[in-house]
């Protein structure tokens, strides 16, 4: 089996730096710090403690792997040589420590794993009859990083005071996490590249805790895709390229997330009315039947997934980062965002539509104004309409 280390949607771009929101090291004190115990009885008990503390913070799973480098390592190296990655050069620059855990935490002997479910069922029906954008379920509510890491440092307190030094990391650090994740049995991977669980279905979140600790690791699960294909049909743009290959640079997640610049024409009108990632290969897993919604509340869906689409144009950047400020979707900026909102229109807004996007085609950055030129032109081709018609009042000329 092939895997690429990219999950379907991109969702954090770079390592986070040492004490940053998303990551935390532990490196405990020879004075105080407590031997390991030597018994295998104490391991035992030890990990025994380590999953149920985990999920009393809230974790759905919490599994151990050990500290061996990623199965899927080569398979990693020759996708980054393909240029699969697209622009996402912060995976080539961590190349080397994530096909070997000794280069991140020297020492590690056990990779502990944690999923958390953030499934909230389905969205409920917008009343308004503008059109509203698609947001990836991930993001309806606060960023899980942050959510996160606060239970992982709860954990990482207790394995210091047991004599461990860890790293923690919620999507962020220098690891190939689903490799770690499924090695421990997590879940298993997916045609789509992501994993799966019997329980949680797609919709979970993983993040690890590298420990000096030695715990006795979990097994795998076995595969239970079968000849099932359709996430690889799902998908919009043709992303999933084979089975367990995706190439990020038609992944409308990583166009509307990672790319900085602008989306190439020819995959704006395959993105639709998605705005921040895309659930379409997670959606189309039969296994999401058994999916039930998740116990975390941070997770539920805020106001801004319910706004009218032409409305994400009247926003300043100081509203911008208010209104996302517990947000993943904040790490896109305005500019970003914005370019999303102008291709959703584009492809599914109407004439009501063109004075915010005639506004915004004059708008001071560049990115925003180019796509708002285009999806003007889509409306109009669309609805007949002539070309010729002012720019709305107080437009720049």
């Amino acid at each position: 089996m092939t895997a690429t280390p990219l999950t379907a949607t991109p969702r954090w771009e770079g390592e986070a730096p040492v004490g940053s929101p998303a990551s935390r090291e532990c490196a405990a004190s020879p004075a105080w710090r407590k031997p390991r115990p030597p018994l295998e009885e104490a391991a035992g008990a030890l990990k025994l403690e380590i999953v149920a503390r985990a999920k009393a913070l809230g974790f759905d799973s919490c599994r151990i792997a050990a500290s061996a480098p990623p199965r899927h390592s080569e398979e990693f190296r020759a996708w980054l040589r393909e240029g699969a990655a697209g622009e996402m050069e912060w995976l080539s620059r961590g190349e080397e420590k994530r096909c070997d855990p000794q280069k991140v935490l020297p020492g590690v002997r056990s990779v502990i794993v944690v999923a958390q479910n953030y499934w909230q069922g389905e969205p409920t029906a917008n009343p308004a009859t503008a059109a509203s954008g698609r947001i990836a379920r991930y993001a309806w509510g606060e960023d899980y990083h942050e959510v996160m890491l606060r239970k992982l440092e709860r954990l990482d307190e207790f394995l210091c005071e047991r004599g461990g030094t860890q790293k923690c990391y919620v999507d962020t650090g220098p690891i190939l996490e689903r490799d770690h994740a499924a090695e421990a049995g997590i879940g298993w991977y997916g045609k789509s590249t992501m994993l799966i669980d019997p329980k949680l279905g797609t919709w979970f979140f993983l993040a690890e805790i590298l420990t000096t600790l030695e715990l006795s690791a979990d097994e795998p699960q076995p595969s239970r895709c079968g000849t099932c294909v359709r996430c690889i049909t799902a998908c919009p743009t043709g992303a999933i390229t084979a089975n367990h290959r995706l190439d990020a640079r038609r992944c409308i997640s990583y166009l509307t997330i990672e790319l900085k610049g602008s989306i190439p024409l020819e995959l704006r009108p395959l993105i639709g009315d998605r705005i921040y990632g895309c659930d379409e290969c997670l959606d189309a897993c039969p296994w999401n039947r058994f999916a039930s919604v998740s116990r975390e509340t941070a997770f539920a869906a805020g106001p801004a997934t319910r706004m009218p689409l032409r409305d994400h144009l009247a926003l300043d950047d100081a509203q911008f980062r208010a209104l996302f400020r517990r947000s993943p979707i904040k790490r896109i900026k305005r500019r970003g965002f914005l370019r999303n909102v102008c291709v959703a229109l584009g492809n599914v807004g109407n004439r009501a539509d063109l004075p915010a996007l005639r506004r915004a085609a004059f708008d001071p950055e560049p990115l925003i104004a180019e796509h708002a030129t285009w999806a003007i032109d889509r409306i109009l081709d669309r609805s007949a309409l002539p070309r010729s018609e002012p720019p709305v009042s107080g437009a720049k000329s």
